[in-house]
C-alpha cells in the first residue's frame, strides 16, 4: 500500500492541487490528513491562495481513499461539507509495522519515543521531520498550508519498502 501523508492544509488551494498531482502521479493507495484542514485559525494569516469551499470540493472527490485525523482547527463543520469522519487517532499495520497516527496537539509528540517497529506520524508543529529513532520512525510531514521558518510546503510518501519526506 502507498500512503500520502499531510498535515495542516488550512485552506490553501494552490498546495492542495499540488498535493492532489503528487497523489495521482505516486499511484497512492491512501491520502491521510493528520488534521486542520480547512479554517487557518486564529493565530495564523490568511494562506496565499486560503479557498475552503475549493479544498474541500478537492477533497470530498477522494473521500474513500481519506484517512482524517482531526486538528485542533477542525470542527464538525468541516465533517460535514467533506463528507468524512474525523478519528482523534488511528493505529494501522503497514509492512510490518504498526502506523500511530495524530495531530499531536494533545501531547508532546517530539518527547514521545516510538514503539518497537512503530512508525510515529503527527503534524501540528507544520515544522518536517523524519527521525530514526532506536525502536521506530518519529515523522512530521510539516504544513502544505502554512510551512514556518521560511521551509517549503512538504509532505510524506510512504510505501513497503520506504518513507520519504517531499516537498
Amino acid at each position: 500500500m502507498k500512503f500520502i501523508i499531510v498535515s495542516d492544509i488550512h485552506g490553501n488551494l494552490n498546495n492542495t492541487l499540488k498535493l492532489l498531482q503528487e497523489y495521482k502521479k505516486l499511484k497512492a493507495d491512501k491520502l491521510i490528513l493528520l488534521g486542520d484542514i480547512l479554517y487557518h485559525g486564529p493565530r495564523n494569516p490568511l494562506p496565499e491562495s486560503y479557498n475552503t469551499q475549493a479544498v474541500f470540493e478537492l477533497l470530498k472527490k477522494y473521500k474513500d481513499k481519506i484517512i482524517w485525523i482531526k486538528g485542533n482547527c477542525d470542527s464538525e463543520v468541516d465533517e460535514m461539507v467533506l463528507e468524512i469522519k474525523s478519528l482523534k487517532e488511528k493505529k494501522l499495520k503497514h509492512a510490518g509495522y504498526q502506523l500511530y497516527l495524530s495531530h499531536g496537539h494533545h501531547f508532546d509528540p517530539y518527547n514521545y519515543e516510538p514503539l518497537f517497529k512503530q512508525i510515529f506520524l503527527f503534524g501540528h508543529y507544520h515544522l518536517p521531520l523524519l527521525e530514526k529513532t532506536k525502536d521506530g520512525i518519529k515523522a512530521n510531514p510539516g504544513s502544505i498550508g502554512l510551512p514556518k521558518n521560511n521551509l517549503k510546503a512538504s509532505f510524506i510518501y510512504l510505501d513497503e519498502k520506504k518513507i520519504v519526506l517531499k516537498d
